[in-house]
């Protein structure tokens, strides 16, 4: 078993007191990618969400989709350190479902900064220049390994994103939450074979959780808004065990 990597120190609230309004509308960023879709899968199903916002540069299946059904609506974006084309929407935001990111082995480590940090902070100061009344949550995902006073270069710019991005939550109707999942499997229209055989070999040890659970774990974090204070890091157990509280909800 792999249990020792991911510890699951946190555990949902039995019952958990919701907020009903707390995830009425959705931006979910990265949407394209293999985290994102998921995390797009698991808002497109959520009864309790009523709009969702992608913010993208290019389109997908699912992103097409949901555009069709009436309850995603796609904005084309280039330049993710600014979002004043989105002033119209920045105020209507409850919760943002992060998974936008890049491998630091296809970029150097200005570029790796430039996605990891400053996308997501110029997005929160942006945000929070419209909006500053709660609900409001960022769910990130920064991966296990993430360590501000790590020896790599990509797990201490992932821990900056963390801290910098809960500093700049602090004292506002904001909370800042950090996921530092294992494995997460993509969704069934993109995992291929050698996923789910990495799926085989990592779930005793709950090193795997797929797109949409992680997806659902963060709309039940969101919702629970006096559950878990800002700055709250997740790990892959942690993740699992909210997911698994979402599905008993439903």
């Amino acid at each position: 078993r792999w249990g020792n990597l991911t510890r699951g120190r946190i555990q949902p609230d039995e019952p958990g007191e919701k907020a009903p309004l707390a995830n009425r509308v959705v931006s979910v960023m990265g949407a394209t990618g293999s985290v994102g879709d998921g995390l797009l899968k698991a808002a497109s199903d959520a009864p309790e969400v009523e709009k969702i916002y992608v913010v993208t540069r290019r389109s997908s299946p699912r992103i097409d989709e949901g555009v069709a059904s009436g309850k995603v609506e796609m904005r084309l974006h280039q330049d993710f350190t600014d979002y004043s084309a989105l002033a119209d929407i920045r105020g209507e935001v409850n919760t943002v479902l992060w998974g936008l990111g890049t491998s630091s082995l296809s970029v150097d480590d200005a570029t790796y900064t430039w996605i990891h940090v400053d996308f997501p902070t110029a997005f929160v100061r942006a945000w929070l220049a419209a909006r500053r009344h709660a609900p409001m949550s960022i769910h990130n995902v920064t991966g296990m390994g993430t360590d501000p006073d790590g020896d790599s270069y990509w797990a201490r710019e992932k821990g900056r994103a963390e801290r910098e991005l809960a500093e700049l939550a602090a004292g506002t109707g904001l909370r800042s939450f950090s996921y530092r999942s294992a494995f997460v499997r993509p969704t069934s229209e993109n995992a291929n074979v050698f996923h789910y055989l990495g799926e085989a070999l990592l779930k005793p040890g709950a090193l795997v959780i797929t797109g949409k659970e992680l997806g659902r774990a963060m709309l039940e974090i969101s919702a629970r808004t006096n559950e878990l204070p800002n700055g709250t890091l997740i790990d892959n157990a942690d993740s699992i065990a909210y997911a698994r509280a979402y599905e008993a909800g439903q």
